[in-house]
């Protein structure tokens, strides 16, 4: 086994971990959370299996990242028109709002990130 790719993709991992506390502690929010707002801003109206689909993680993690947005405020529920039981997920405009302010320039991306966002 090469132990020399196991290490790089352990420092990718702890970069990426390292990246993601500085995104919660500067925005209170987590990957997950941002990226359902990223594409909640391009596709308003969504149902969260659709979500879900989109962002590839299981209908139950993706139930835990939406009432976390949904108790900060961040996005809203609306009932459809012809079955109330459907439930349609869009951003607030302080979600809007914050995803506005969100960036990768507000905290140092690690460096070994650096390299693979450039590619």
């Amino acid at each position: 086994m090469d132990n020399h790719c196991i290490n790089k993709i352990r420092n990718i991992y702890r970069a990426i971990a390292t990246f993601e506390l500085q995104m919660e502690q500067t925005f209170n929010l987590n990957i997950n959370e941002v990226m359902a707002m990223c594409i909640l801003s391009q596709k308003a109206n969504m149902l969260s299996g659709e979500l879900a689909d989109e962002m590839n993680l299981t209908r139950s993690n993706t139930s835990k990242v939406i009432a976390s947005l949904e108790k900060k405020g961040f996005i809203e529920r609306k009932t459809c028109k012809h079955d109330s039981r459907c439930q349609r997920f869009a951003l607030t405009q302080l979600g809007e709002k914050q995803l506005s302010e969100v960036n990768c320039n507000s905290f140092e991306v690690p460096q070994n990130l650096q390299i693979l966002l450039k590619t």
